[in-house]
């Protein structure tokens, strides 16, 4: 996709100078509100021909403008949480969690990536950070390469590390996928909840990528559903329609009141946060508040109850 997260960490990246127990609503109490990562806003600016971030105070101030009081942002440094700071209380937006990439397969860039997320957790956590949600990185992005059973077995164990770190101050870590881990019949997706610690890897379920890494198939999306939900603390909402990203979230390929029911069904109620993402195809009738607007009027029908 034109739009890719490989694009999007890299213009963040350039731009960075300037810009234990699984969390309540997990389980017994509803999240207070719906949340919102900034790669969507991303992908509404890159089709706009702006930066989002370039001045993130001014990004932001369109972003409460749709009605959101919760961000969840992409950190690629300690610098990033303290530029943000004084942002989120200028705009009294909650931080639940944040996103970070990391490379895990890799001996010297795992410690690198597990010191990183560290020091970000401990900056972030006293402005109301639960969640550290990661992808660990394929070999490359927008590459056909799969990782080795060695590289796989290696990311597990430096998964549940890093998540026994965080829970150590308190934080859950959060497994994110996209398409890649899909893959040769699902190996890495598998391999990564199959072999690590509940208490330590919970599960960011991401169920547009799943959907569509498993061949826009919902049957895996309940599937998964059924082998993971337990481990389910963040949920990441987008839609498509045709198989093609809707430019709000609403009806379309995937089930969500179903999937509402089953996830209420093992008494989990994850943060929600809001993805409604664009690529080439998506339809260009609204510019990134309006669509934005939308996306929470219709989540908050959809996830009544939660929020």
């Amino acid at each position: 996709m034109a739009t890719s997260r490989r694009r999007f960490i890299q213009t963040l990246t350039a731009t960075s100078a300037v810009v234990a127990s699984k969390p309540s609503w997990s389980n017994a109490s509803a999240a207070p509100f719906i949340s919102c990562n900034q790669y969507s806003w991303f992908t509404f600016y890159e089709r706009e021909k702006r930066s989002w971030g370039e001045n993130l105070d001014a990004s932001l101030a369109e972003y409460v403008k749709s009605g959101l009081k919760a961000f969840e942002p992409s950190f690629y440094s300690t610098n990033d949480v303290k530029t943000l700071a004084p942002l989120l209380k200028k705009y009294q937006l909650a931080l639940p969690s944040a996103y970070i990439g990391s490379i895990l397969h890799e001996d010297a860039e795992s410690q690198k990536t597990i010191e990183t997320a560290i020091a970000i957790a401990k900056e972030a956590k006293p402005l109301g950070l639960s969640i550290l949600v990661t992808s660990p990185n394929p070999i490359r992005w927008g590459g056909t390469e799969i990782k080795s059973d060695e590289q796989l077995i290696k990311q597990a164990k430096n998964l549940d590390l890093l998540g026994s770190e965080l829970k150590k101050q308190g934080i859950t870590l959060a497994y994110h996928t996209h398409d890649a881990e899909f893959k040769a019949g699902a190996r890495e997706f598998h391999h990564m909840l199959q072999n690590t610690h509940p208490q330590n890897v919970s599960l960011c379920l991401d169920a547009h990528w799943i959907y569509r890494g498993a061949g826009n198939s919902q049957v895996a999306l309940f599937d998964i559903v059924k082998m993971y939900g337990k481990r389910v603390v963040e949920l990441h909402i987008r839609q498509s329609v045709g198989q093609i990203w809707g430019e709000t979230f609403g009806e379309g390929d995937i089930d969500y009141p179903r999937l509402v029911r089953e996830l209420k069904t093992m008494n989990i109620k994850p943060l929600l946060v809001l993805e409604q993402c664009l690529e080439p195809q998506s339809p260009n009738t609204l510019n990134a508040i309006q669509a934005h607007q939308q996306d929470l009027a219709y989540a908050q029908k959809v996830f009544k109850g939660w929020v």
